[in-house]
């Protein structure tokens, strides 16, 4: 899926820290999630579907936690 990067509204983690370095998430189309790295605005995103994007943060919150 193409992603239209300027009419496209991201989002920074509340963690994210002052330096940038963090990752960005928008939801550009009707069920879909994108993701792209802050540093690089203009350069590739990653897109789920909302089922892929809450297995992706399950195992990601669970390989935080240890387990």
């Amino acid at each position: 899926m193409a992603i239209q990067q300027g009419k496209t509204a991201w989002r920074k983690s509340s963690y994210s820290l002052a330096h940038g370095d963090c990752v960005e998430v928008a939801s550009p189309l009707p069920r879909s999630i994108a993701v792209r790295d802050s540093k690089a605005p203009q350069g590739p995103a990653l897109a789920f579907s909302p089922t892929a994007w809450t297995a992706f943060v399950a195992t990601v919150n669970g390989a935080a936690q240890g387990r």
